[in-house]
């Protein structure tokens, strides 16, 4: 059975684009059939995969849902999903943006991406969006998506007070819009286990969510090697088979089948 995962977080700086970028990567390491979507108008995933011109992109997410939102046929798949090394691709771009603010004023606008999502289902085992930094009408349309939400966190105060925020925004998605969708989990990002900030907000979330919500054991160390892969379009196993942060997000996607 296939899951659309997404990835959300209310503020930025918490590692969110990294995170669906290795995961998928580490993923179709294991064996899985992945689809990476870029849901995000800063188009930082598809920048992340290797794509420096998006603008220059004749299919995105923003065309395809501009097709859906004017009532038009897609496009082939083979037309608007890129494969880059071992996983799928549908980039962003700016323009995204400009269809947010159209999906405010169109009737039932929540519903176009989780359209365009189960279109693809069958031919992934895992779609991993990337999401905006915020919980604007892009992330609602996204969660209204998801089979599961991950969520990563940073241990820093701010990140802990939106995960507040999000898990909020979750409760009412799935009482209003998505009634299948399941909290996928907690993820550290950016850890320095020597911190005492680190122990404090690690012990902080754990006793806040752990009764009712999955926290996963990989917790990903902060390291330049994640910036340094971003910057050339791969992930951080393909840059530093040695690196710590690229063997965490193994560990994490052995986490996320099992």
């Amino acid at each position: 059975m296939s899951k659309i995962v997404v990835v959300a977080a209310q503020k930025g700086g918490v590692g969110k684009t990294s995170t669906v970028r290795n995961l998928s990567y580490s993923l179709a390491e294991l064996g899985q059939h992945v689809l990476a979507v870029d849901f995000d108008p800063q188009f930082n995933l598809t920048t992340c995969f290797g794509i420096n011109d998006p603008e220059k992109l004749e299919y995105t997410t923003a065309t395809l849902m501009t097709d859906m939102l004017e009532d038009r046929e897609l496009p082939p798949k083979k037309d608007f999903i890129l494969s880059i090394g071992k996983v799928d691709l549908i980039p962003s771009n700016i323009q995204l943006s400009v269809i947010e603010a159209n999906l405010r004023l169109e009737m039932g606008s929540e519903h176009l991406f989780p359209n365009l999502l189960e279109s693809l289902r069958g031919d992934y085992d895992y779609i991993i969006v990337d999401t905006c930094p915020s919980l604007g009408t892009l992330t609602i349309s996204a969660l209204t998506a998801a089979d599961e939400v991950m969520i990563p966190v940073n241990p820093q105060l701010l990140a802990v007070m939106g995960l507040q925020e999000l898990t909020k925004t979750i409760l009412k998605i799935k009482r209003r819009l998505n009634p299948k969708i399941k909290f996928g989990g907690i993820l550290f990002t950016m850890c320095d286990k020597r911190t005492n900030l680190y122990k404090e907000i690690s012990s902080q979330v754990d006793t806040a969510y752990r009764s009712g919500m999955r926290i996963f054991d990989s917790r990903i160390p902060t390291t330049v090697k994640v910036g340094e892969a971003n910057g050339l379009g791969l992930s951080v196993l393909e840059y530093d088979k040695k690196s710590p942060a690229g063997l965490a997000y193994m560990e994490l996607a052995k986490e996320v089948l099992a």
